[in-house]
């Protein structure tokens, strides 16, 4: 394990308005952490290796939930949302629409993860109801739901594109006095933080934030810092569809998940359970990827969608399913391994992870230094209704 022993926040040794911090990444997760301590007076630099958002944030689906069953991911969820509702009232992209998961008739095993896991829900504060079939369909016409066991619902939830709302922070960042530096690519270094665009001479900092998604794990390894993280593929499409108005659901006895789109909609699943080279990775989707996926969303949605584009982003996983978010050594930090659900928790784990830069707690169960940084594990999707699910750590959104 990390040697996090004599790691100390940030802010110790200095007020926050002497505070520098370098950002890698101009992702949501980054972006946040730059505007949250821009606001507090800190100097912020944020670099980022071609544009904002251009990584997977600006690749992935947009859907952002409360729905979760365990601790801290529940508050974190909660806050995460409240957040997005928040700054929808000063512009941000971001449209409020209820959340629903479900599993299918015959399907025992998720048919009883979900029942267990709204049950859990309810316990930690999240406004989740349980479902049937013909109460799904009354609720939500344009649903589809004689084949449903049982279905969770949530009204914490909503969609943004992610692109447009990274840009929009990342433009309140700059307004708060963050500099974001895009096309400028980097290697960070150890005591003491600095950071070496290419080309540049090197800047020393008080702390540095690598929050790259699934470039992190290369740029800590460059450092001398290896961490329990794999990127891999997953897909995506968008298409026309003549139905509505509708929630987002996740499908978990289909693996699918869909959510309204300006076009129709935004629907995905087709994780691929291998790592994946951030810089070499096939962004177009498979060949069989619509064909396979489309007859499973317009099942649900009772309705034919034809297809306008599909394509494939990255993800990062780690061995439980919980991110890395934290201090991996005195001022060097982290934020990656987010299972897809990175850009979902964004606003919260974003001003968690600034707050502990300026002197306050972390997040204990997603803390960096629990792995060595060389086990193996296998990927698994985030979204997948899983039975160990349950304990404190794990981000699974629907148990």
């Amino acid at each position: 394990m990390a040697d996090s022993t004599n790691a100390s926040t940030a802010a110790d040794a200095r007020g926050r308005d002497d505070l520098a911090v370098a950002v890698v990444g101009a992702g949501a997760v980054g972006v946040t952490v730059a505007h949250d301590l821009a606001r507090e007076g800190a100097a912020v630099i944020v670099y980022e290796r071609t544009s904002a958002a251009a990584g997977s944030s600006g690749r992935a689906a947009g859907v952002c939930y409360d729905a979760f069953a365990s601790r801290p991911n529940a508050a974190i969820g909660r806050e995460a949302i409240e957040r997005f509702e928040t700054f929808a009232t000063q512009g941000a992209p971001f449209a409020s629409c209820p959340y629903v998961w479900l599993a299918r008739e015959g399907d025992d095993e998720r048919i009883g993860l979900v029942r267990e896991g709204i049950d859990r829900m309810r316990d930690l504060g999240v406004a989740a109801e349980a479902l049937d079939g013909a109460a799904l369909e009354q609720r939500f016409p344009a649903l589809q739901g004689e084949d449903v066991a049982v279905a969770g619902v949530t009204r914490g939830a909503g969609y943004a594109d992610p692109g447009a709302y990274t840009e929009w922070l990342a433009e309140r960042a700059r307004e708060a006095g963050a500099r974001i530096e895009e096309g400028t690519p980097m290697r960070v270094s150890v005591d003491p933080p600095t950071v070496v665009p290419v080309g540049e001479d090197a800047r020393t900092f008080d702390a540095v934030v690598v929050a790259a998604g699934a470039h992190s794990k290369a740029l800590l390894a460059d450092a001398g810092i290896p961490i329990a993280m794999k990127p891999y593929r997953v897909q995506a499409l968008v298409g026309a569809v003549q139905s509505g108005p509708w929630p987002m659901f996740y499908d978990a006895s289909a693996d699918c998940y869909a959510r309204p789109h300006p076009e129709g909609v935004l629907a995905g699943n087709g994780t691929e359970k291998t790592e994946a080279d951030p810089d070499r990775y096939d962004r177009a989707a498979d060949a069989s990827f619509a064909d396979s996926l489309l007859p499973r969303i317009e099942r649900r949605l009772g309705a034919p969608v034809a297809l306008h584009r599909a394509w494939a982003g990255l993800c990062t996983a780690t061995p439980d399913r919980s991110p890395l978010v934290g201090a991996l050594c005195e001022g060097v930090y982290v934020a990656t391994g987010f299972q897809g659900q990175g850009f979902m928790r964004s606003p919260a784990i974003g001003r968690r992870l600034a707050s502990e830069l300026l002197g306050g707690d972390g997040i204990d169960a997603f803390d960096p230094t629990r792995f060595d940084g060389d086990e193996a594990f296998e990927i698994r999707e985030g979204m997948a209704v899983e039975a160990d699910d349950y304990s404190s750590g794990s981000t699974s959104s629907t148990t």
